[in-house]
């Protein structure tokens, strides 16, 4: 049974050294996030499933330990999903081939980045899952359950973005359908409206490039029938892109 949840964004900018210069314009952001995961410790779940954006070759499922890289963004920043840095002596792979070589999608390294610098205890068990932005409600809705049926104290960390179509200059251009659609999503999640986070639009949320719509629907049916009050920490959109801090818990 789903005894709490969290939902953060995925930008890679939350990591300060990608973020280089701009990093304390997401101060905010960054603190929020790690209120939320702590929450979700404070809930002493038996079990944690991480669940965000993924394309097909990293859906996993991710073991916990599973490693992650940053490098792609030009720095040398590389994590493990709830696991210490050195759990098998190597920090998650180099050049050299030592350790595992990063699968971790982007929003599973970044959650993984997240759980590290909120202190996550690597003594719960952790497990990654990336959802792809095609599928539907009714199949996000139906993995929402079945995780939830995996422990009787299950906590969920979701990672996801609003809109991408908040400013002139966000990724995908203004679009005055994008300011309604998150406050939606906003209302949804300090609400801990199941109901509402199940019936989004998944044409305009693909239209509005809003990457967090499958793994939030996962969380609806997640959350079926569990007694949850809802908390949003965060709901702002810099460089044009909807994103939210929420946690849910009993």
């Amino acid at each position: 049974m789903l005894i709490a949840a969290a939902v953060c964004p995925c930008p890679p900018l939350l990591v300060p050294e990608i973020a280089a210069g701009a990093a304390p314009e997401l101060d905010g952001l960054r603190a929020a996030c790690a209120e939320a995961v702590r929450a979700l410790a404070a809930a002493r779940p038996e079990r944690l499933i991480v669940v965000g954006p993924a394309e097909r070759a990293g859906r996993g499922p991710h073991a916990q330990g599973a490693a992650g890289s940053f490098r792609g963004f030009g720095v040398e920043v590389e994590v493990r999903l709830a696991a210490p840095a050195a759990a098998d002596g190597a920090s998650g792979g180099d050049d050299a081939g030592q350790g595992p070589s990063p699968s971790l999608p982007l929003s599973l390294a970044v959650a993984a980045w997240l759980l590290e610098h909120a202190g996550w205890d690597p003594a719960v068990p952790v497990e990654g899952l990336g959802v792809g932005e095609p599928l539907a409600a009714e199949r996000c809705i139906e993995v929402g359950r079945e995780l939830a049926g995996r422990a009787e104290r299950m906590a969920l960390l979701v990672m996801g973005d609003g809109t991408a179509c908040r400013t002139l200059k966000a990724p995908g251009y203004l679009d005055e359908r994008a300011a309604p659609f998150d406050a939606e999503v906003a209302r949804a999640l300090a609400a801990a409206d199941t109901g509402a986070l199940a019936a989004l639009d998944e044409e305009l949320a693909y239209e509005l490039k809003a990457a967090g719509r499958a793994p939030l629907q996962v969380l609806a049916g997640a959350a079926e029938g569990a007694p949850l009050k809802g908390e949003l920490r965060y709901d702002e959109a810099p460089y044009g892109v909807g994103y939210f801090v929420a946690s849910w818990s009993s």
